[in-house]
């Protein structure tokens, strides 16, 4: 199996600083070798290019973004993401993306779906099912599958919705 590795350091989908040298936490703790014991074929991608959270006033929020926080900067990790998958699904590799906050699963989801009907089984303690409206943080680690699905004033919005994702195709655990 072909494997491409895809490092998403996002923090912008949660209030905690830290969630971002994820990616490099676990190449550090030899995911390649691990992966490459299986007979795996990887090959890392290396990272996204990710605005560091720093450089942006944790509450400041554009009129646009509603009580949904850093979706502008979520936006263009979802949209690089979303490529990089597609890509690497074309290129016949299985794409392992490495996170990061739980806001880069609409970029997973996206890139998946763009050119397959997808189903996703998805592990988590929370349904991620919350919309800028329904948020009580407004942290869209929490909105992701409602990104994802379109729900909410995610609907229509072309960069959150995994086009051939459906909730019939949906099954969550936890």
């Amino acid at each position: 199996m072909d494997v491409r590795i895809i490092g998403a350091p996002s923090d912008y989908g949660q209030g905690r600083r830290g969630v971002d040298m994820g990616p490099s936490a676990i190449r550090y703790a030899g995911l390649a070798t691990e992966l490459a014991a299986t007979g795996a074929n990887c090959r890392d991608a290396g990272d996204l290019s990710v605005p560091r959270a720093e450089e942006r006033d944790p509450d400041y929020r554009p009129p646009s973004e509603g009580r949904a926080k850093f979706l502008r900067e979520t936006e263009q990790v979802v949209t690089q993401l979303t490529d990089e998958v597609a890509n690497a699904l074309t290129d016949e590799e299985t794409p392992l993306v490495l996170g990061g906050d739980h806001s880069v699963a609409i970029g997973s989801l996206r890139g998946s779906a763009r050119d397959a009907d997808i189903g996703a089984v998805w592990f988590d303690a929370h349904g991620d099912f919350n919309t800028p409206t329904t948020s009580p943080s407004g942290n869209v680690h929490g909105m992701s599958l409602a990104a994802a699905l379109g729900l909410g004033e995610f609907a229509g919005v072309e960069w959150a919705t995994a086009p051939r994702l459906r909730e019939e195709n949906v099954v969550i655990v936890g």
